[in-house]
């Protein structure tokens, strides 16, 4: 039974890893510009992970295959350096997988996170709450409103805290539940959290970046394709964390002068 039970596994292990060295599983559609450098640092990965795996699981095998039915009164063999030359092994091809994956990556994070969006970008502010989003657009002056956190009402849909009345850069500012942005034009994210930690994720980008109370975060990215995306926040947030989602709408130039235009008539 020890043998077939190593030729099983065998078998299990060469079915679960094909899949993921052939790339079989489906991604989402990429509609950013920085998308493709992260589907082929997935692959990779996925790649490198399935042939670990398949490694592994393999080893298992033999050693079940080859100790399994060991008789009575045989030679014990052991290994030369004992457990810690096993430990010593393992960390250094753990360490190797890791520093290699981080190589291979580095240009594909360093365009979303460590490159500065060009100066022309717009700025969007998004705000996390429990349990929706919120975005702030500047209106024709350009410039954002100062937020005021004890001026926040909910109720009166006053979500950022401004205050018009004595903030002149306030009263033109666009408050939505829905993220809309042109299509082919980069897009800053302003990121701050009202209460606890969020998360922005939006699987077509490629982007996933979280909200931290008291930081201000900042995440830029070019959508190249019109259409209506989920966005979900995937930190754990409270009870309502299942429902806390918005929407981002990339439209076309001209569809986006029409809705800004609509935003601010209806100031």
């Amino acid at each position: 039974m020890g043998k077939l039970f190593g030729v099983v596994l065998a078998i299990i292990a060469i079915l679960s890893a094909y899949p993921i060295v052939a790339h079989w599983y489906v991604q989402p559609v990429d509609i950013s510009t920085h998308g493709h450098a992260i589907d082929e640092q997935l692959a990779d990965t996925m790649a490198e992970a399935g042939l670990s795996f398949l490694g592994a699981q393999l080893l298992l095998a033999f050693f079940v295959w080859r100790f399994s039915q060991r008789k009575p009164g045989s030679r014990v063999w052991n290994i030369p350096g004992g457990a810690t030359l096993m430990v010593a092994a393992a960390f250094i091809l753990v360490g190797t997988e890791i520093l290699a994956l981080g190589v291979l990556g580095q240009k594909a994070w360093a365009n979303v996170y460590f490159t500065p969006p060009k100066p022309d970008a717009m700025q969007i502010q998004s705000q996390a709450g429990q349990f929706a989003f919120y975005f702030r657009y500047p209106g024709v002056d350009g410039k954002f409103g100062p937020l005021h956190p004890d001026k926040i009402d909910e109720g009166n849909s006053n979500f950022f805290g401004l205050d018009p009345a004595n903030d002149v850069e306030s009263r033109d500012d666009i408050v939505s539940a829905e993220l809309d942005v042109p299509v082919n034009r980069e897009i800053q994210l302003l990121m701050h959290a009202k209460d606890v930690g969020h998360s922005f994720y939006v699987r077509e980008l490629r982007i996933q970046q979280d909200f931290v109370p008291g930081l201000d975060l900042a995440v830029h990215f070019t959508p190249t394709q019109t259409g209506k995306y989920e966005i979900v926040c995937t930190q754990l947030c409270g009870l309502g964390h299942y429902n806390m989602k918005a929407y981002l709408n990339v439209l076309s130039q001209e569809d986006f002068d029409k809705w800004m235009k609509q935003k601010i008539s209806e100031q």
